[in-house]
């Protein structure tokens, strides 16, 4: 195995990984936003706070939910690396 391969293929990996650690709470949060941005826009009502509280409150909805699955897919993306050390080293 070519190693520049191998480390390409790595990065496509970690980005997969991120994408999918990162989907879960940035998804609902980016639609909060979305909507509570039309309602401020139709109500003419431009608190920042009106929109913060939510966004939070759906983030943290959304890490208690998705937390666990976050952190089982970072570790195991984690272990997968560190047992391939000894092949990258020729061992």
């Amino acid at each position: 195995m070519e190693s520049s391969d191998y480390f390409v293929g790595l990065a496509q990996h970690a980005l997969w990984v991120t994408a999918l650690a990162a989907a879960p709470i940035l998804i609902p949060a980016l639609i909060t936003g979305v909507l509570l941005g039309m309602i401020q826009a139709a109500t003419s009502v431009n608190e920042q706070t009106l929109s913060f509280v939510p966004k939070l409150i759906v983030v943290a909805v959304m890490l208690a939910l998705f937390g666990g699955s976050i952190l089982v897919l970072i570790a195991d993306f984690a272990k997968d690396i560190f047992e391939r050390i000894p092949e990258m080293l020729g061992n």
